[in-house]
């Protein structure tokens, strides 16, 4: 479940920063952010306080823990998500200010979005404080709030370190492993949402890591696993028709199957079976 104060956006106020959302988040597995570049014009801060969950960057999919955090700028495409065995619970802001672009950047913030912290404790305190002075009086003392916002952003500007980056390969890891258990359930109808789900990644990010790791496109990794099998089959069963070895081998549909074999082979599976019988007899 999330809870979250929202406060409304001033354009005219004297302060360094303020806060547009601020709040906590646990117990959902279903957890799950996208946002296009361009459509979020503050900056958005979320740090783990239990549980684990996904960033999804250009240069791979990264695992956050207790004690990890992102931190977008305005702008910035953003995609996260909890893990759905152990749900992140986070802390979390959205805020804003004239300078505080520069500010970050002036300090080397702008070269990283995720980082962990050596202390977690100081900044859930500054985070506690800030929602319950967001929930107790919204934008009535507008220095305070202040005030607490930027209290937020100094325990994270004086705990934070970037992430390392091997955390970004555990998704590659997991994609890996599961490659000999798709192997073994090829015959069955490929479904890439429940794959991506044990993988713990987005279908997108399934697709684009699975081709990291084989060298090829999910469906084009099934499709050679079944004609592997099938052509198995032609020699061990002779006795089956060209129908069952389709069915057995995950093609409801026989025409299908030749036309796959064929496209594979150069043979159809009758030609292969013929062929391979005489060689074997030879």
């Amino acid at each position: 479940m999330i809870q979250q104060y929202l406060l409304p956006r001033l354009t005219d106020y004297p302060f360094m920063c303020l806060p547009e959302a601020v709040g906590n988040l646990h117990d959902d597995p279903n957890h799950s952010v996208y946002r296009a570049v361009h459509s979020l014009d503050n900056f958005n801060m979320h740090v783990v306080i239990a549980g684990k969950g996904f960033v999804e960057m250009d240069d791979g999919v990264y695992t956050l823990q207790k004690g990890d955090a992102f931190l977008y700028f305005p702008m910035e495409q953003q995609r996260y998500y909890s893990s759905t065995n152990d749900p992140w619970q986070m802390r979390f802001m959205h805020f804003y200010g004239h300078r505080l672009k520069e500010y970050f950047t002036e300090r080397g913030f702008h070269r990283a979005t995720l980082w962990t912290l050596k202390q977690l404790k100081p900044i859930e305190t500054a985070f506690q404080e800030l929602q319950d002075e967001a929930e107790n009086n919204k934008i009535v003392q507008l220095p305070r709030l202040s005030t607490l916002t930027y209290s937020v952003l100094a325990e994270f500007m004086a705990h934070a370190m970037p992430l390392t980056a091997n955390k970004g390969q555990e998704a590659t890891e997991r994609l890996a492993a599961l490659l000999p258990l798709i192997q073994q359930r090829a015959s069955e109808p490929f479904v890439l949402e429940e794959w991506a789900r044990t993988a713990e990644v987005s279908p997108y990010y399934f697709c684009r890591l699975f081709r990291k790791a084989a060298q090829m496109t999910p469906m084009e990794f099934v499709t050679l696993c079944r004609i592997q099998a099938a052509k198995q089959l032609l020699l061990e069963k002779p006795e089956w028709t060209v129908k069952q070895v389709a069915l057995e081998s995950g093609y409801q549909s026989a025409s299908y199957f030749n036309k796959r074999f064929l496209e594979q082979e150069g043979l159809t599976p009758t030609e292969y079976r013929e062929r391979m019988g005489r060689t074997a007899n030879g």
